[in-house]
């Protein structure tokens, strides 16, 4: 009698580390003539909600993503009650004017290998691991059991081709609706065990890999759910930390749709969708020793030996990360083109997306982010630079999906979103390296953007001032400087119902008010922007120049 899934989960993990290490080279290894199979499983943020084809060429980065691939085969099953069928192998391409993330997956790992890919999906909004996806008792719709029949049916399929196939891994996002009922929650960890399992053991694939996305804590419910978001986490890393051959994949980073209302919004929508299949890509890659960050060195020491260097820390969300602000647009912002190039006098360190990109030691101040992306840092530094400021550097640590209590000492208990000791150790690292290469360094400033999520939401935006007042005194305390300066602006908040009626600028007046050291920067008049609470590439570059006005000022 074959042994139901929840058995075979210890098996399915006891690899050696030896033979985790040698395993996972065995696809980078293979014939590039063998297609190489990707299931993608999930539900909404999968299957590409509020999503929209018209929307992609709005992203230079990726222009010309939601046109057909046709050398990438495709088989899908997409949706609940009215389902979506490809009817078999079809090009890859948008499915109902909705850009899924196999999409520029299947893109960026072309542009790093010759291998044919082909991509079965299965996916259905509003669906559960505990009892949609369950592959021991399915209920409700009964995804495990489809999901399985589709991979199998497309894969006799390329038999009967007589194509030359290999099943190379399963991409899964999942788990918003297990984090609203009490024992999906608890058991998600296990239950995410057995499913990796089963799938090992019916598609006869004991070392299939798995690339498990993280939920995005920039969404709404990344923001009123934390606590529940956050056991669903814990139990995804558990696996992933138990299995060589399960990935845990940060998304939280990536962007996010803006809503209607105070704009905060449930899905990532077209660009995070963008950005969604590049991360599973490079995951994989990475995985196969295809991918790695691109170096960005330093081609000469810019400061005289043992000169006094000032360095300026920027932090920040969505704006100082620079999430709709990209490299392509910088020509069409007016003075704006020659910050697409190295500003090479400038020494630059960050961390962005809270960890997941980080520069290799210090590096010239350009634009550096994930998906051509770039913050205010750019202007900041130009206009200090042209201002005549006296030797200087910058560094950069940011969490787009991050909030501001997250930056406090105390956190919340969704621990692994505390950023206050990782922030205060890259400062004191970003110092240490400055002072190891013979400069006195002073820390002249944090530059910081006030928590655009956190003004679009009542709980949050009540509290903001608080937050950002206990984040100061601690700095200044753990730092040990007691008069630490912070230049802090400040955009005009959402004016809707959702977003609380609490007084948040003049929250944060009042506290900068009672504090000679706090500079407050009024960021209320940006160039016209699309979208509520996020700049663009031309917002973002005004941002950095207003911030250094505020510097500038304080020095004369």
């Amino acid at each position: 009698m074959e042994p139901d899934c929840m058995t075979t989960v210890l098996r399915a993990v006891r690899f050696s580390w030896l033979a985790a290490v040698l395993l996972q080279w065995v696809p980078a290894q293979a014939d590039d003539k063998v297609v190489r199979v990707f299931v993608f499983a999930g539900q909404s943020n999968m299957v590409g909600a509020d999503s929209k084809v018209a929307d992609v060429e709005r992203y230079p980065p990726f222009t010309g993503a939601a046109e057909e691939q046709p050398k990438v085969r495709f088989w899908y099953v997409i949706g609940r009650e009215d389902k979506q069928r490809s009817q078999g192998w079809g090009p890859l391409r948008p499915v109902e004017g909705m850009v899924g993330p196999e999409l520029t997956f299947a893109a960026e790992v072309q542009r790093h290998t010759s291998a044919p890919l082909a991509i079965v999906k299965v996916a259905a909004g509003g669906t559960t691991l505990g009892s949609d996806w369950n592959p021991d008792q399915p209920a409700g719709f009964a995804l495990y059991p489809l999901a399985l029949a589709t991979v199998r049916e497309a894969l006799a399929d390329l038999d009967k081709r007589r194509v030359k196939w290999r099943l190379e891994g399963v991409v899964w996002h999942q788990g918003e609706n297990d984090m609203f009922d009490d024992g999906f929650r608890r058991n998600y960890g296990a239950n995410l065990a057995n499913f990796v399992a089963c799938w090992r053991r019916d598609l006869g694939v004991p070392q299939l890999r798995f690339y498990v996305g993280e939920l995005c804590t920039k969404t709404v419910w990344g923001m009123d759910n934390r606590a529940n978001m956050h056991g669903i986490e814990v139990g995804q890393r558990a696996v992933a930390d138990r299995d060589p051959f399960v990935d845990y994949v940060a998304t939280s980073h990536i962007a996010v749709e803006i809503g209607g209302g105070a704009g905060l919004h449930y899905h990532y929508g077209t660009l995070g969708q963008l950005e969604h299949g590049v991360n599973h890509a490079r995951a994989y890659l990475q995985s196969i020793g295809k991918w790695q960050p691109p170096a960005r060195p330093l081609r000469r020491w810019p400061y005289a030996a043992g000169a006094p260097i000032d360095l300026y820390v920027l932090v920040g969300h969505r704006n100082m990360e620079g999430e709709r602000a990209f490299a392509q647009q910088l020509a069409a912002v007016p003075k704006a083109r020659a910050l697409a190039q190295d500003q090479e006098g400038v020494a630059f360190g960050y961390v962005t997306g809270g960890g997941q990109h980080r520069s290799n030691g210090f590096e010239p101040l350009g634009p550096a982010g994930l998906y051509d992306t770039l913050g205010p840092e750019l202007s900041f530094g130009r206009a200090l630079t042209k201002g005549g400021h006296a030797p200087f550097a910058i560094a950069k640590f940011t969490h787009s999906g991050a909030q501001i209590v997250d930056f406090t000492p105390a956190g919340t208990d969704a621990k692994t979103r505390n950023l206050y000791a990782p922030w205060l150790a890259f400062v004191r690292e970003q110092m240490a390296a400055l002072a190891g290469k013979g400069h006195p360094v002073r820390l002249a400033g944090i530059v910081y953007h006030l928590g655009e999520n956190d003004m679009a939401w009542g709980h949050h935006r009540q509290q903001a001032a608080a937050w950002l007042g206990e984040w100061i005194a601690a700095s200044r305390r753990d730092l040990e400087l007691p008069q630490l300066r912070w230049y802090v602006s400040q955009q005009v908040p959402p004016d809707h119902a959702d977003a609380g009626k609490a007084d948040v600028v003049a929250a944060v007046r009042k506290l900068a008010a009672a504090d000679e050291h706090f500079v407050y920067v009024e960021a209320s008049k940006p160039p016209p922007q699309q979208e509520q609470l996020v700049f663009d590439t031309a917002g973002v570059v005004w941002l950095g120049e207003q911030l250094a006005a505020a510097v500038l000022q304080q020095r004369k």
